[in-house]
């Protein structure tokens, strides 16, 4: 079978690896691409597959937003190291994931690493940054939103360490509600809310709740027959805290983010809610090496 130029830059963005080394495993496996790929695992050659085991945990996270606030999307890249994340090719590679993210409806990551980017696919352009940055990378997570009736504002904190979207249902403009959304999306940055409100609450994650405010309190001495009694307010002291809406609101604790919403809406003459909120922060949880770089280099002495 013929190996044409198409299929050569196919496996290059399949594998990372160089030009001609494509060639010759496509020459050598007749054509056959998933042949060729693990010729190249088997010498060696194939860069994408080296990194693949290292950790990333590092990265960006970029948002993305329709002009009218229609619609929003957040993505979360990762790299090995900080260094990188600050790279222009990386940060401009990771804006253009979040625009494509925006753009698709892909319905998972799967989906999404086969849509057009550039000269091949989403995971061609990755595993060419791998292979020319020179560092694992990983498009870990996306999300899109477009809910009728919903303006959508969002906030990245620290460079890129946290992003935001926060959805508002109103039949107010994006540039009425871009103060008030950008208010409520750093409180979610900087607050980090569970939840949106106590309806969306996770009953799994309340009865976990109850149940380590029981123990607590018997620790303390309480007797068990008042803990009936005690449990539901210490409930809502902690739901307070987790529910965005409940929070007190950083910009000034004499209201909740809700009243504060709701006060802004009475302002502007509209109706206004807080629909949805996001929040990536890069690298949670991802368990990141521990490098002990002093055992390496006395390592690499020892082998000299």
């Amino acid at each position: 079978m013929a190996v044409t130029v198409s299929m050569v830059k196919e496996l290059r963005g399949n594998t990372g690896a160089g030009m001609m080394d494509c060639k010759n495993a496509l020459v050598e496996a007749d054509g056959d691409m998933d042949k060729a790929i693990e010729l190249l695992r088997e010498k060696g050659l194939s860069k994408a597959a080296k990194k693949a085991d290292r950790i990333a945990a590092m990265g960006l996270v970029r948002t993305a937003f329709a002009a009218d606030g229609s619609a929003a999307a957040i993505v979360e890249v990762n790299s090995e190291t900080d260094f990188v994340a600050k790279n222009d090719e990386f940060i401009t590679f990771v804006e253009d994931i979040a625009k494509l993210a925006l753009e698709s409806d892909a319905a998972d990551m799967t989906a999404f690493m086969a849509l057009p980017l550039g000269a091949g696919t989403v995971q061609y352009a990755l595993n060419d940054k791998i292979a020319t940055i020179g560092e694992n990378m990983n498009i870990r997570r996306f999300k899109k939103f477009n809910d009728p009736g919903t303006v959508y504002t969002g906030y990245i904190h620290g460079n890129g360490a946290i992003g935001v979207i926060v959805g508002l249902k109103t039949d107010a403009s994006a540039d009425e509600i871009e103060i008030i959304g950008k208010d409520v999306a750093m409180q979610v940055a900087s607050m980090s809310p569970k939840f949106l409100n106590e309806d969306e609450v996770d009953q799994d994650w309340l009865e976990h709740e109850k149940e380590i405010a029981k123990q607590q309190l018997l620790n303390e001495g309480k007797p068990e027959k008042l803990l009936e009694k005690i449990i539901p307010g210490k409930v809502k002291a902690i739901l307070k805290e987790v529910c965005l809406v409940d929070q007190k609101f950083v910009k000034d604790s004499d209201v909740t983010v809700g009243k504060y919403v709701e006060n802004a809406a009475k302002d502007l003459g509209r109706d206004m809610q807080i629909a949805s909120m996001i929040r990536y922060e890069v690298g949670e949880g991802i368990e990141k090496k521990e490098e002990d770089f002093a055992a390496e280099v006395a390592a690499q002495m020892a082998n000299k």
